[in-house]
């Protein structure tokens, strides 16, 4: 028997009750159920994204005279002689 008994359950359920109220119960069922909803929609989200990710990108277009673009280099420290005076 020992915790798995039905009737500790039923106690156990009635002194929640008891203690929380069935507002905050009913409002803390709805707060754990939206959770769960966000959780499996982030997750799907998450999913469909990876899926996005993994396909291959567009070829980059010609980007016109007037549009700035970048340039990848490294830059060195040079040192340069003390001046004597």
């Amino acid at each position: 028997m020992g915790i798995f008994d039905w009737k500790h359950w039923v106690v156990i359920l009635v002194v929640v009750v008891l203690v929380f109220g069935t507002k905050k119960l009913k409002g803390l069922g709805t707060d754990v159920g939206e959770s769960i909803k966000g959780f499996r929609k982030a997750m799907n989200d998450d999913d469909k994204g990876a899926e996005a990710d993994s396909a291959p990108a567009p070829a980059p277009a010609a980007t016109p005279l007037n549009q700035p673009t970048t340039i990848d280099v490294q830059a060195h420290k040079v040192e340069q002689p003390a001046h004597k005076e």
